[in-house]
């Protein structure tokens, strides 16, 4: 309904260059919105709807299309990068990277649309993303934290941390949950949408076809992130028999449920299913009746990749496994070198250089 209203209103409108010379940005930036809302996920739309009315009409809303140049956007720019958070913080180069990008799209429209000639956002540049890759929650790391709280920003745990988590949840409701995540790498969003009829046990593949995102409070459902995230993933023996205790358990609970059941996986005691927020709280409070260093449910991910490239040093298959669209990617953010990993690697390259040193005196000796 905004789409076709916006779309009216933009036909309705002075057309062209003309429309540039007389439309403000303010303007176009709402009118973008209207006309892309129909077609955008929901925590896209979110994000474009904040950097809008948050950041470019304050700064940018007042000129109009046609006056804005590169030099206004990069002033804004500098403003954002000089920009503090209620807490006192710089604005993370990354978030100014991403509202840069929400005004060039909705410039690009702008260009398509016939109101300006150039996109003027094109050309400027955001502070490069610094960016905060995993590390290990290593015994040195574990134990700075237990002394003083010190805590990396993303951490992963080790194999040894990560058995101790499952064994201390093994008759938790949502074993079957941390398990899939730890092992799989799923996004919790497509744990919660996943639905006995994606699961086959007996060919041993789960499929990842719908995930579940939570915006304004209102839940949504829909496909998976991109195109690569609707994957199909084959299943070892433990998971499958992790995955049948949980069904029959579910199925035994499913006699009193009250709520409508739709088939998911991971539900609540009436039925009803998991919504992300509630395993990523429940997660957290497992993780402290544990004793365990933190960790954020999507960081289970993360390790999940590390432990498979681990056991198969296979970056593609590693790809497949978490749906990425590109290994570069996977390879950037979401492989942590395991230390025992990274050992034997220095020792199979150390071995190699010793090798080859033993190697070169007799082959000169035989020589001369």
């Amino acid at each position: 309904m905004l789409a076709r209203v916006a779309r009216e209103n933009l036909l309705a409108a002075p057309r062209g260059l003309v429309a540039g010379r007389v439309w403000t940005v303010e303007r176009w930036l709402r009118q973008w919105l209207d006309l892309v809302d129909v077609y955008l996920r929901p925590t896209t739309l979110r994000g474009y709807r904040e950097h809008v009315h948050r950041y470019l009409i304050p700064y940018l809303g007042h000129h109009t299309v046609a006056e804005l140049g590169t030099r206004d956007v990069q002033q804004m720019l500098r403003g954002l990068a000089a920009h503090r958070t209620p807490t006192g913080r710089l604005m993370a180069p990354a978030t100014i990277a991403r509202i840069l990008a929400t005004l060039r799209t909705a410039l690009a429209a702008a260009v398509r649309e016939g109101l300006i000639a150039v996109n003027p956002a094109a050309a400027s540049r955001a502070p490069r993303p610094t960016g905060c890759h995993p590390v290990v929650w290593t015994s040195k790391r574990e134990q700075a934290w237990r002394a003083g709280g010190q805590r990396p920003p993303v951490a992963v745990w080790d194999t040894h941390h990560l058995v101790a988590f499952l064994r201390g949840c093994r008759d938790d409701r949502f074993f079957a949950l941390w398990w899939l995540a730890a092992l799989c790498g799923l996004r919790r969003g497509e744990l919660c949408g996943l639905t006995w009829p994606t699961v086959d046990l007996d060919e041993q593949t789960l499929t990842v076809a719908e995930q579940v995102v939570c915006v304004d409070g209102k839940t949504h459902v829909g496909p998976p992130k991109s195109l690569a995230s609707r994957r199909t993933i084959a299943l070892d023996d433990a998971t499958v028999a992790v995955l049948r205790h949980h069904r029959r358990l579910q199925r035994a609970e499913a006699e009193g449920w009250t709520a409508d059941a739709r088939g998911h996986v991971f539900t609540l005691p009436d039925g009803r299913p998991v919504l992300p927020s509630v395993a990523s709280h429940t997660f957290t409070r497992r993780i402290r009746a544990v004793g365990l260093p933190p960790v954020r449910l999507h960081d289970l991910r993360h390790g999940a990749a590390s432990l498979n490239f681990a056991a198969h040093d296979d970056l593609k298959a590693v790809q497949a496994l978490l749906g990425h669209s590109s290994p570069v990617t996977t390879a950037k953010i979401y492989i942590s070198v395991l230390p025992e990993l990274a050992h034997r690697r220095a020792q199979a390259t150390a071995h190699m250089l010793l090798t080859a040193a033993r190697v070169k005196p007799d082959a000169g000796n035989s020589q001369a």
